[in-house]
């Protein structure tokens, strides 16, 4: 119990965060308003916005401790408790999910017009179901959060999608639910083996034997892997992202897919770290393979939705490569891009919405040459672009620039494999970038098109501001990692010993 700092100013802001849009997606359920389930749904998820804020005031940074903990007995039978914290590694996914909710409710405002009141009780759903993920340090109430997120971004797709949204939720669903099935087996060993405790905090650091840590490792890298995900896990992907509604595809690439990296990040270093390090060479060659083939496939794809949803698995692939790198640079470097993907393919995500709700198509050739009468949606698109394949001055390049710092420190080779993934990146957005803007001689009539209204812009301008605030002033962020992620590296590194030996037996 050491590991917990009890903030007395504080004891409950955490437990509002998850249950305020829960209590709103309740209330909503005896409302068939349309409109009403509009303003209670963004007056919730602002209000949660701004309640998290003291989070940020009061952290305390030279702290690895978790923070503003509750802590109370649940299942006493089963010594299931429910406790929650927040420390450095998950403050900013916490914030990153309360900032986007209230945005991907603005973004539906006129593109769902069926069934309104029930995409919003998802919606808000939703949010309880990730901020409380975040915080969790009880496995039990990890593990429900973790799989109830599933059923309202099943029913997003499958309700409100494209024309194969079946066959995407469907396929959603099993991915998830497979890996969600060994990360239940591994939780359950860890049970066992721990006094019979769910209490995280307990799990980590203990000396496991390595063949418990090897099984344990690669239930949660199966679980993780697919949530990222990372390559060859990554199908279900694609098809997600083309398919669902905007805020769907929104909330999938900011939030959904950081909770794989961060499931690497507070259960699979400090719970097996010295499996961690007997697999760490073969996840870093898949993390480099999924940016390459990321970069390319993207570079191919003529559907601007496919296109940002196979970068993202390039992106993904950085994040998974500065973790485990395992040195300071790599690992706030990836925990940096997990919020730069968030708040980049999110705005991108948002853009490509915008422009479906007006042509009523992703393909690029529907969108040729719309800067002649969108000058206001190009010059975001252009921004967004250019953070997108780490332009300086950007977000994201803060982030790669880190990543790779880190891992040209672990080794040469990784870090010059890693590189053509930035220059793919640059390929695809700019290519993407050029036609939208310029287009060529035979363009379509664009002159029907309306630019971008008050709604929209006051929706994309949160998401700009913090491109050029994190490019170009992100200390702040990273010293609010620093001191976990330094905690982190020093425990995980203390904990190497047996692994090379063991590596050699397995493998040779």
């Amino acid at each position: 119990m050491d590991q917990l700092l009890f903030n007395s100013d504080y004891p409950y802001i955490l437990s509002t965060l998850i249950f305020l849009p829960l209590a709103g997606a309740l209330l909503l359920l005896f409302v068939q308003n349309a409109s009403f389930a509009r303003y209670w749904a963004l007056g919730v998820t602002t209000l949660t916005a701004i309640i998290s804020i003291p989070l940020l005031t009061n952290f305390d940074t030279n702290s690895a401790k978790f923070q503003f903990v509750q802590q109370s007995s649940w299942v006493k039978s089963l010594n299931i408790q429910y406790v929650i914290g927040v420390d450095g590694i998950s403050i900013l996914l916490v914030m990153l999910t309360t900032l986007i909710m209230p945005l991907c409710v603005l973004a539906s405002w006129s593109y769902i017009k069926t069934r309104v009141q029930t995409f919003m009780i998802c919606l808000l759903i939703m949010e309880t179901s990730m901020l409380g993920v975040f915080v969790a340090l009880d496995f039990v109430l990890f593990y429900i959060l973790w799989e109830a997120m599933l059923i309202p971004m099943y029913l997003l797709i499958g309700i409100w999608g494209g024309p194969r949204k079946i066959y995407a939720s469907i396929k959603f669903f099993l991915y998830t639910l497979a890996g969600s099935i060994m990360l239940l087996v591994g939780i359950i060993w860890l049970y066992k083996t721990n006094n019979y405790s769910f209490f995280i905090p307990d799990m980590m650091w203990k000396s496991y034997s390595i063949s418990a840590q090897v099984y344990i490792f690669l239930a949660f890298f199966l679980a993780f892997a697919i949530k990222v995900p990372m390559f060859p896990f990554h199908t279900w992907l694609p098809a997600a992202h083309v398919e669902a509604p905007t805020a769907g595809s929104v909330i999938l690439a900011s939030v959904l897919l950081k909770m794989g990296t961060y499931g690497f990040l507070r259960f699979a270093l400090p719970i097996t770290p010295e499996a961690a390090t007997i697999f760490m060479p073969y996840v870093l060659w898949l993390s480099i393979a999924g940016i390459i083939y990321g970069g390319f496939t993207a570079l191919a794809q003529h559907d601007m939705k496919k296109l940002i949803a196979y970068s993202s698995v390039g992106h993904m692939g950085f994040v998974t490569l500065g973790i485990f790198v395992l040195n300071v640079e790599g690992v706030e470097g990836a925990i940096l891009q997990m919020i730069n993907h968030g708040v980049t393919t999110g705005a991108l995500f948002l853009c490509v919405g915008m422009i479906y709700e007006r042509t009523h198509s992703r393909e690029l050739r529907s969108a040729t040459g719309v800067g002649k009468y969108m000058p206001i949606y190009v010059t975001f698109l252009t921004f967004f672009s250019l953070s997108s394949f780490g332009f300086p001055g950007t977000n994201s390049f803060v982030g790669e620039f880190l990543i790779l710092a880190g891992a040209f420190k672990y080794s040469t080779p990784l870090a010059l494999a890693a590189i053509p993934g930035a220059v793919l990146a640059a390929a695809y957005m700019l290519r993407m970038l050029q036609k939208i803007v310029w287009g060529g001689t035979d363009n379509p009539d664009q002159s029907w098109l309306t630019d971008l209204n008050a709604r929209e812009i006051v929706t994309l301008t949160p998401f700009l501001f913090f491109v050029f605030w994190i490019g170009l002033g992100p200390q702040p962020f990273i010293n609010l990692m620093h001191t976990s992620v330094v905690n982190l590296l020093d425990q995980f590194h203390a904990h190497q010993g047996q692994a090379v030996a063991a590596a050699e037996l397995i493998f040779h």
